[in-house]
C-alpha cells in the first residue's frame, strides 16, 4: 500500500471526485477515507480545527502531505498527472499549484452535507495554457526542430482544451468521467458544452459523409507518402508544400471528420472542424464558419467576446487575429528560428481584409457575397500563405519531419 488519502466526506464535490477516482487510486495502492472518520486527526497528527482545510495524504512511511503536495506525490504513480511535477519544478511553479489548490479548497462552501462552488473562477482555466508551453519549450527546445514544433503545438492544444472544459465541468450536471476524457483526448474541437451536454444528442452520420471523410483521408496520405517523394530533389520547397497540404487533408479534413462521424454515431453532436472552406462566400465566413472551427470557437468565446465590449468590434477583430498570429509564430517561427513575425503579419492581413469587407467600400464592391466575395476571400486567405508557412519553416522543420515519417 502506498498510502491513505483523506478527503472531506461532507462535501458533495469531494465525494463525487472520490467516487470517480477511487478505482484508479486503489489500483495504484492508495486507500481513500473521509477526514471525518474516527481517529483521523490522531493518525494525521493534526488539530481537529485544521483537519478540514484540505485533503491529506498519509504515506506508507508515515509522512503527512496536504493539498497540492499530496497531488504531486500521487502524480508519481499516475502517468497523466506527471506534468504537474514538471510544473512544480519550474521557478514559482510549486507555490502557484499550492495557491490554486488552497483557493479551490477554501471555496467549497460546504453546509449541511452539501458542497458546491458558488461561482466558478475563470483564472484556473488559463493556468495550463500559460504554463505548459513554457514547460514544452524548456523540455524540447534543444531537440530536433520538428519535435520542438509538435511539443509546442501539443502543449498549446492541451491548455486550450482545459480552458474550454473547466467552466463546463462545474456548470453541467454530473458529466461522466469517460465523456470528459473523450472530449479532452479524443476530440480536436473546442465545443465543450455541446460535446459534454448529454441532453443534446447528435444526428447519426450518413454513408455519404463517411465516404467523403475517407476520401479526404486517403488523398492526404497519398500526397504525403506518394506525391511528395516524386518531386525532384532540386525543388524541396514544392515537396514541403505538397506534404503540408497532405497533412492538412489527412488530419484536419479527413481524420478529424472521421472522429466527428464516430461521435455522431454514439449520439454526441460533434461537428467537423473543417466545413468546406472553398465554399466560403466571404473572408469573414471563411474564418468564422468554414476553417478550423475548433480554434475559431476558442478565440471567439474567450478573446473576441470579452474585449469587444470595451474596445469595439473593429479593434477586437484585429486583436483576435493578432493573437492567432502570435500563436502561429510560436509554433512555426520559434522552432524554425527564423521568419519571426511573418505568421503574425499573415493573420493581421486577414483581420484587415475582414474590416475592408465590412466597410462601405467593401459593401459597394459586393465583397461579402457572390463571385466578388469568393474571389476576395480566396485571394486574401491563400495568396499570402507564403508568409504563414515561410521557407525557413519548410526547410528547417517540415522537410525533416517528412524524412522522419519516411515520406521523403
Amino acid at each position: 500500500m502506498q498510502g491513505v488519502l483523506f478527503y472531506d466526506g461532507q462535501c458533495r464535490l469531494c465525494l463525487s471526485l472520490a467516487a470517480r477516482f477511487r478505482p484508479l487510486l486503489l489500483s495504484r495502492g492508495f486507500v481513500l477515507a473521509p477526514l471525518q472518520a474516527p481517529g483521523s486527526s490522531e493518525r494525521l497528527h493534526l488539530d481537529p480545527a485544521d483537519l478540514l482545510t484540505e485533503m491529506r495524504l498519509l504515506t506508507r512511511d508515515g509522512a503527512t502531505l496536504g493539498g497540492a503536495d499530496a497531488l504531486l506525490h500521487i502524480a508519481r504513480f499516475v502517468w497523466w498527472m506527471r506534468p504537474l511535477r514538471l510544473v512544480a519544478r519550474l521557478p514559482g511553479g510549486a507555490p502557484l499549484l499550492r495557491r490554486c489548490y488552497r483557493w479551490i479548497a477554501a471555496n467549497r462552501h460546504c453546509a449541511d452535507g452539501a458542497c458546491a462552488l458558488r461561482k466558478t473562477p475563470s483564472w484556473p482555466g488559463w493556468v495550463p495554457l500559460l504554463i505548459l508551453p513554457a514547460v514544452a519549450g524548456a523540455a524540447a527546445s534543444h531537440r530536433q526542430p520538428w519535435l520542438f514544433m509538435w511539443a509546442l503545438a501539443a502543449a498549446i492544444y492541451i491548455g486550450c482544451k482545459w480552458l474550454t472544459w473547466w467552466p463546463c465541468a462545474a456548470t453541467l450536471p454530473r458529466i461522466p468521467l469517460c465523456r470528459s476524457a473523450a472530449y479532452l483526448f479524443l476530440w480536436p474541437g473546442m465545443d465543450a458544452r455541446s460535446f459534454l451536454d448529454a441532453s443534446n444528442p447528435g444526428r447519426p452520420p450518413t454513408m455519404t459523409n463517411l465516404l467523403f471523410a475517407l476520401a479526404k483521408t486517403f488523398t492526404g496520405a497519398t500526397l504525403i507518402w506518394g506525391v511528395a517523394r516524386r518531386v525532384p530533389a532540386t525543388d524541396p520547397l514544392t515537396a514541403g508544400w505538397i506534404g503540408m497540404l497532405g497533412l492538412i487533408l489527412l488530419l484536419h479534413f479527413g481524420t478529424f471528420h472521421l472522429l466527428a462521424l464516430l461521435w455522431q454515431r454514439m449520439g454526441i453532436p460533434a461537428q467537423p472542424i473543417m466545413r468546406m472552406p472553398l465554399a466560403a462566400r466571404s473572408l469573414a465566413e471563411f474564418w468564422s464558419v468554414r476553417w478550423n472551427r475548433g480554434f475559431n470557437d476558442l478565440v471567439h468565446r474567450h478573446l473576441f467576446i470579452p474585449i469587444r465590449r470595451h474596445i469595439g468590434i473593429p479593434a477586437a477583430t484585429l486583436l483576435t487575429f493578432l493573437a492567432s498570429g502570435l500563436i502561429h509564430d510560436l509554433v512555426i517561427s520559434i522552432p524554425a528560428r527564423a521568419g519571426y513575425g511573418l505568421p503574425t503579419l499573415y493573420f493581421l492581413l486577414q483581420g484587415i481584409g475582414i474590416l475592408v469587407e465590412r466597410s462601405s467600400l467593401g459593401r459597394r464592391a459586393g465583397l461579402r457575397r457572390g463571385i466578388p466575395g469568393r474571389l476576395f476571400a480566396l485571394t486574401i486567405a491563400a495568396a499570402p500563405a507564403y508568409w504563414l508557412f515561410h521557407p525557413a519553416f519548410v526547410h528547417r522543420v517540415f522537410l525533416p519531419f517528412l524524412h522522419a515519417i519516411k515520406a521523403l
